[in-house]
């Protein structure tokens, strides 16, 4: 099993975010990786000059705030919403912390598909919330 990206060792060159999310997608080497890949792709196809950003050994993509990150554990692929709770979500995409006031989360489980326009529209819709 492949140890998951952390922060650089001393001497060790720095990485970019970027590599540091793929280097996560990489050692999961099972429909967890496959999904995150996707999502991010999603992501980037919704909002092109997202940032990528390593955050608390997290994926995490920003848009003048944080729009979303990328959790993984054993049974699900986890993408939080800091500001979910103030975003519409007609296609109902929002499954996870839905009791709290102000994030929102969308859990994946293997096999889960992901509505793509749904998706990319609550991107847009986090992205427009950073701006106000």
């Amino acid at each position: 099993m492949n140890k998951p990206p952390g922060k650089p060792k001393e001497g060790a060159a720095a990485k970019s975010p970027s590599q540091l999310i793929d280097e996560k997608i990489q050692s999961l080497d099972d429909w967890r990786g496959k999904t995150l890949a996707k999502v991010r792709a999603l992501i980037q196809q919704a909002e092109p000059s997202v940032v990528e950003e390593w955050k608390w050994s997290l994926p995490v993509w920003s848009r003048d705030g944080i729009i979303c990150t990328g959790e993984t554990y054993k049974a699900k692929v986890k993408l939080t919403f800091p500001k979910g709770a103030s975003l519409k979500d007609p296609a109902r995409l929002f499954n996870a912390s839905l009791e709290g006031n102000t994030r929102r989360a969308i859990d994946l489980g293997e096999g889960d598909a992901i509505d793509e326009a749904a998706f990319k529209a609550l991107i847009k819709a986090a992205v427009a919330a950073n701006k106000v």
